[in-house]
C-alpha cells in the first residue's frame, strides 16, 4: 500500500470526502464544477486524499458513480490521491468495479483509492432496483473477496473464476510480456460499526470510519481493528482514518448557520422524505413556524471545523 508522507503544517494529514450535495436552487452541473474547483484547491494546499461517495435517487446528492468523477479529476489534479469513499459494492458486479479501478490506476498510477461499503446509499425501493435481491447485503464479504481476486489476479485454480480476468491488470501485463504495474489501487474497508472494523482487520486492509453517521462505536471500532489486525502483503500494520461532517468557512457564525441545512436534511430522512438541502433561510423559517422545530434542534449537528483556506499547506 502506498502511504503518502505527511509534510504540511497541520498536526495530521487531512483529506476531503465530497458527498456532492446539491442544494435547492442548484443543478448537478453546478455541483460538478464546484467539486472540480474543490479538488484543485485541495490538491494545491496539500490535502492527502479527495474521495467521493455514492448516492442514488436523492435530489440533494448528484454522484451515483464516484468512479466517473475520479476519471475526470485525474486530468484536473496533479498529486492528490483520488478515490471513492465509497463504492457500495452490493450495488455492483465486482468484476466491473475491478476493471474500472484498474483503468483509473493506469490513468493516474499510484493515486487511486477504492473504499468499499455495504449500505445501499439510497431508499429501499431504489436499492431493490439496484440489487435485485435482498440477500445482496449479506454477500458483502464474498463480493469483497471476489473483487480482490480480480484486482490481484489471485483466484486459486479450482475457483470458478480462475480463468476470468480483469483488464487492465496483472494478467494483461503477463500476457503482453511487460512488467506488471508498480502501483495498484488501494482498497479500503469503510463503515460505522464494529462489523466493518473486524472485517478490515481480518483482511489486513486500511479502515475508514464514518463518524458523520454517529459516534457511539468509533473508539470500540478502532480498538477492535487494531487489536485484531492481521498483517498482509498489502499492509504490515493497522492504518485508519476517520471522517467527520465539516462546514468550511472563515466565519464560525456563518458556518453554524450553514450547518442547519444538513440538520434539516437529516430530519427529512427521519421522516422518510427525500433527502434535500434547503437554504439556511428556509430552515430558519421552518424552525419558527413548525412544531417539529424541537425535533430539529435535538438532532446533533456534527462537529464542524472552519478551514482557513489562506494557509499554505495542510
Amino acid at each position: 500500500m502506498n502511504i503518502p508522507n505527511h509534510s504540511g503544517n497541520a498536526p495530521f494529514a487531512l483529506s476531503v470526502l465530497d458527498n456532492a450535495f446539491t442544494g435547492v436552487g442548484h443543478t448537478a452541473e453546478d455541483t460538478f464544477q464546484e467539486m472540480i474547483a474543490l479538488a484543485k484547491l485541495a490538491d494545491s494546499r496539500g490535502f492527502q486524499r479527495f474521495w467521493m461517495s455514492e448516492h442514488h435517487a436523492m435530489p440533494g446528492a448528484s454522484v451515483p458513480s464516484p468512479q466517473m468523477m475520479v476519471a475526470r479529476l485525474t486530468g484536473e489534479t496533479e498529486r492528490i490521491r483520488l478515490g471513492a469513499g465509497g463504492i457500495m459494492l452490493p450495488n455492483h458486479v465486482p468484476l466491473v468495479i475491478a476493471e474500472q479501478f484498474d483503468m483509473l490506476d493506469a490513468m493516474a498510477p499510484g493515486r487511486i483509492d477504492l473504499g468499499l461499503g455495504r449500505a445501499p446509499g439510497t431508499d429501499g425501493a431504489t436499492a431493490s432496483a439496484l440489487r435485485r435481491h435482498q440477500a445482496a447485503n449479506d454477500e458483502f464479504p464474498q463480493q469483497v473477496a471476489e473483487l480482490l481476486g480480480f484486482l490481484e489476479n489471485s483466484f486459486p485454480k479450482d475457483h470458478p473464476y480462475s480463468e476470468v480476468h480483469a483488464v487492465p491488470g496483472p494478467w494483461q501485463a503477463e500476457q503482453n510480456r511487460v512488467p506488471p504495474s508498480k502501483t495498484a489501487t488501494d482498497v479500503w474497508i469503510l463503515g460505522s460499526s464494529t462489523y466493518s472494523a473486524t472485517m478490515a482487520a481480518q483482511l489486513g486492509r486500511p479502515y475508514a470510519f464514518a463518524l458523520q453517521f454517529g459516534s457511539a462505536d468509533v473508539l470500540n471500532a478502532m480498538r477492535i481493528y487494531r487489536e485484531n489486525f492481521r498483517p498482509s502483503k498489502i499492509l504490515a500494520k493497522p492504518y485508519s482514518l476517520v471522517s467527520i461532517g465539516a462546514i468550511a468557512d472563515e466565519d464560525p457564525v456563518e458556518a453554524r448557520r450553514q450547518s442547519t441545512s444538513s440538520a434539516m436534511a437529516m430530519l427529512r430522512m427521519f421522516q422518510r422524505k427525500p433527502f434535500a438541502l434547503l437554504p439556511p433561510d428556509e430552515v430558519a423559517a421552518f424552525q419558527a413556524i413548525c412544531k417539529s422545530a424541537r425535533l430539529l434542534s435535538s438532532i446533533p449537528i456534527k462537529p464542524f471545523m472552519v478551514l482557513l483556506m489562506r494557509s499554505q499547506k495542510v
